[in-house]
């Protein structure tokens, strides 16, 4: 190797070693955490219902940058399925980073009367689950992606597993609960990560369950299964769900409308439909007039198992419209 060539090599070295170091820095400038652990915890058993309050409640990512979230003000009712919905840059992930601390709300956020914002992050998080759009597993054993901290026992575990259909694919592997995973799960497919993923939820059965269109990228048959053991399991949970396929919220109790930051709609599906000037309506719509129809039936059966009394009715023809019963 002539000087030349080896020059060449060295330099490439080095633009790729300032990259790094670049990195190193910008992570080390990071602002930390707040803290882990604080004096004042909640009971073991918080949250007991799981309702949760907005009291004007903004998020910004830099303490000058602009608010990706403002003023939001609601309450989720305690087992409450609730649809989060919105354009691209509305917020939907923001509000759930809010939830999870993952950046520090303003304002008052609350779970079952405790202030989030008080208590230590690994009381906040151990205590919500969360099932992510890109499945996140980690090297090692199943059972310490199930299960990390040893808290629960192997027919626990089993259990889960056979829940989302994964036991007989596990009892294949001679070192069964021991059998190794690869970072990031990739010596299992999209779908089977995902349902390891809703195991470890389904095994955890905290209150609250946060899901990112879970089955975003998985087969029909994996978001059919994903979709009927949430409604099952977390029947009594209350369950937030960041929809990018409006089929998957349709049949929630209420759907959370956000747009640049803020809360512009906040009711049942089939009440929202009936709303002519209804951003929610209007996503619908864009779906097709086939697909919107599905969208109206799920929504209104939903509707009416709610609401047995209630008489209204209306049709769908290129736009959502009331007519009368």
């Amino acid at each position: 190797m002539d000087d030349f060539q080896w020059g060449v090599i060295q330099s490439a070295e080095v633009e790729n070693s300032m990259t790094s170091t670049e990195r190193v820095i910008e992570y080390s400038q990071l602002k930390p955490e707040a803290s882990l652990e604080k004096e004042n915890e909640p009971d073991a058993d918080w949250p007991k219902h799981g309702i949760i309050t907005f009291e004007d409640v903004s998020v910004s990512y830099s303490d000058d940058g602009p608010l990706v979230l403002k003023n939001l003000r609601c309450s989720i009712r305690a087992e409450e399925k609730v649809g989060i919905v919105g354009r691209t840059g509305a917020g939907k992930s923001s509000l759930m980073a809010a939830l999870m601390r993952l950046t520090e709300p303003r304002g008052i956020l609350k779970i079952d009367g405790v202030t989030i914002t008080e208590i230590g992050l690994h009381a906040l998080r151990k205590r919500i689950s969360f099932i992510p759009q890109d499945p996140v597993l980690f090297s090692g054993t199943l059972r310490k992606n199930l299960d990390p901290f040893n808290h629960h026992t192997d027919e626990d575990m089993w259990n889960a597993l056979e829940e989302v259909q994964l036991k007989p694919v596990v009892e294949e592997n001679s070192e069964k609960l021991e059998m190794a995973m690869s970072e990031g799960g990739t010596n299992f497919s999209v779908g089977q990560r995902q349902l390891v993923c809703l195991a470890r939820a389904v095994l955890h059965q905290n209150k609250i369950l946060i899901v990112d269109e879970a089955t975003a990228n998985v087969d029909p048959r994996t978001d059919q299964l994903v979709q009927l053991t949430i409604r099952k399991k977390f029947r009594q949970c209350t369950v937030l769900t960041i929809a990018h396929r409006l089929n998957t919220i349709m049949d929630s109790d209420r759907v959370l409308v956000l747009d640049q930051g803020r809360i512009i709609e906040f009711d049942e599906p089939y009440v929202l439909l009936k709303d002519e000037k209804s951003l929610f309506g209007s996503m619908v719509v864009e779906t097709g007039k086939s697909e919107a129809a599905k969208l109206l039936a799920v929504a209104r059966a939903g509707y009416y198992e709610r609401n047995p009394s209630n008489p209204y009715d209306f049709d769908i023809d290129g736009d959502l419209n009331e007519s009368s019963a």
